[in-house]
């Protein structure tokens, strides 16, 4: 650990600005209730009225960034990790806080048993080819 001249240390560089624990952003939590739902590629969308996001005292600035973002277009939930400079754990919790405040609502991706069988498909375009 390097000090400078006022015998303070420091372990990140100055230009890193303030440092915020992930746990402070989610008051200590690592779930949400809605944690079950939000894996890396399910799409997080804004309600209408999320707007008025800016506007609302019980969210922190990362829901807002959140609410911002989805705004814009829908994101998935590695995307808003990527372009929070998040961790995934954490945007899980802060986007469980939004579905529950329904600033936003979350589109599960289709699990793979439910798609349809590739040889289906090909049957269906063979079939089609022969009319």
């Amino acid at each position: 650990m390097s000090t400078d001249g006022q015998g303070s240390s420091h372990w990140f560089d100055d230009e890193a600005g303030p440092v915020v624990r992930p746990y402070a952003m989610t008051r200590g939590r690592t779930t949400s209730a809605v944690q079950h739902r939000l894996d890396l590629i399910a799409l997080v969308v804004a309600e209408p009225h999320a707007e008025d996001a800016e506007t609302d005292p019980s969210l922190s600035p990362e829901h807002v960034d959140i609410v911002a973002l989805c705004l814009v277009a829908p994101q998935s939930v590695a995307e808003l990790a990527a372009g929070l400079d998040l961790p995934i754990g954490v945007v899980r919790v802060l986007v469980g806080d939004l579905v529950d405040t329904e600033f936003v609502h979350v589109n599960r991706p289709v699990p793979p048993a439910e798609l349809p069988d590739e040889s289906i498909l090909r049957d269906v375009i063979s079939g089609l080819r022969a009319l």
